[in-house]
This record gives structure tokens, sequence and C-alpha cells, in this order.
């Protein structure tokens, strides 16, 4: 079941993300951007859970689509952290790769889905 790989998947991500965001140092730009990123990357996986529950395809490409753009936002809040060098390159690429891989996963899905394939 390929939409309940996208949700173990995106929950892994957001416990990545609170691990990530926990390690933080403390300063006003990493509390900052580290509250923005807690709500968007772990607001990916809750999204993808709720879509498994929806009544229609209309809310599951809603909640699919609430995901995409989340998972998106959580890429730029990571590259931001990574360009500003709050945070070492080598602790943080990995989980810009992941949020791009997912971004790609999650695309696809709604295209899919709306296309009713």
């Amino acid at each position: 079941m390929k939409d309940r790989d996208i949700v173990d998947r995106t929950y892994n991500f957001a416990l990545r993300i609170i691990k990530l965001v926990s390690s933080l140092p403390a300063n006003k730009i990493c509390d900052v951007i580290g509250r923005q990123l807690l709500r968007s990357g772990t607001s990916i996986g809750a999204n993808m859970e709720e879509a498994q529950a929806a009544y229609s395809k209309k809310e599951f490409c809603n909640k699919v689509g609430i995901s995409h753009k989340e998972a998106r936002e959580s890429n730029y809040w990571l590259r931001l952290l990574k360009d500003s060098g709050q945070i070492k390159e080598a602790l943080i690429e990995d989980m810009i790769r992941e949020s791009e891989e997912i971004i790609k996963i999650l695309f696809s899905i709604g295209k899919t889905s709306k296309s009713g394939s």
C-alpha cells in the first residue's frame, strides 16, 4: 500500500524534525526558524494521516495538497538554516534530500488522485 508508505515516511520525517529542532543553537534566529520548521515539518505527516481517513476523493486530494505545501515549506526552512550557517551542512543535507523526495512523492500522489488513476 503506497499511501501507507508515505504516511510512515512522513511520520519518521516529523520525528527527525523534532530531533533537529531540539538540537538547534539557542539564539533568536534558530528560535524563529525552528518554530516554523517544527510546525510545517510535523504537519506533513499529520495531514497524510488525515488523508487516510478522508470521506471523499476531494477531501483526500485536499489533505495531500496541504501535505505537499507543508513539505515545500519545510524544505525552505531547512535550506535557510543551512545557507545561513546556523547548522553545519553535514548535519542537515540528508534532511533536505528527504524533504525533496517527499515533495516529489506527494506531488505524484496528488496528481494521480486528481486524474482518477
